[in-house]
């Protein structure tokens, strides 16, 4: 199956002061994280990070992008699943053949009361622990991969621009669905249209091998040419 998206995020160096490099961003790592024996589970140095540059451009057709990110590795849910189990691995770029579906389910508008506790504590950068509101929806692609037959794979969307987006769309329109409305229309309508070559960037739960998608990449595709 090729080398995971790890060897790319990482480089070969796996010892605790290695550095990584991803969209303009340079850290260090302390450590790997306790208990936690995923292959890319590192506990960053915060004091190392460093911006490198400007946000690669969108111009050309995301051409500085694809130039990164079309030379990872890509796999399909099925093959990620199996290099969790095989390796550990628990990072991947998943291009879908197809995506049939953004599915939104209500859920417990309130924290879990472990949840809650870890929240209280959490401070990445300083000062006291900000309230986090918590989504009262899930949202979950429904897709299939090159090698998936008939069957039809559900990940859960984590990426932080959707909850941006819905708490951006509930302030401003006061009715919860239609910021889900607005939400399907960008994450599904849009970032995944005719015109899109989607992927997902995808990660595990913690500790289970579960993936959920933690990022989208949706540059416009490109079409080769006629020969006749």
């Amino acid at each position: 199956m090729g080398p995971a998206l790890s060897d790319w995020t990482i480089g070969t160096d796996r010892k605790a002061s290695s550095s990584i490099n991803i969209s303009g961003l340079k850290s260090g790592w302390r450590s790997r994280c306790r208990n936690d024996d995923r292959r890319e589970s590192r506990r960053p140095d915060l004091e190392s990070i460093r911006l490198l540059g400007e946000p690669l451009t969108t111009k050309d057709s995301w051409r500085a992008r694809r130039e990164i990110i079309d030379r990872m590795p890509h796999h399909t849910r099925i093959e990620l699943e199996a290099l969790y189990e095989g390796e550990k691995v628990s990072l991947g770029v998943v291009r879908p053949t197809e995506i049939l579906d953004l599915k939104v389910e209500a859920i417990d508008r309130e924290w879990k009361p472990q949840w809650q506790a870890t929240l209280n504590q959490f401070n990445l950068f300083s000062g006291p622990p900000k309230h986090l509101e918590k989504l009262p929806y899930k949202f979950s692609y429904v897709f299939r991969c090159a090698d998936s037959g008939e069957k039809v794979h559900t990940a859960m969307i984590e990426d932080w621009e959707l909850g941006v987006l819905y708490r951006r769309e509930v302030e401003r329109l006061g009715d919860e669905q239609a910021a889900v409305a607005n939400v399907r229309k960008k994450f599904f309508d849009e970032i995944c249209g005719p015109s899109k070559d989607t992927r997902f960037f995808m990660g595990t739960v913690f500790p289970y091998n579960t993936w959920v998608v933690i990022g989208v990449f949706w540059p416009p595709k490109e079409y080769q040419p006629s020969l006749i």
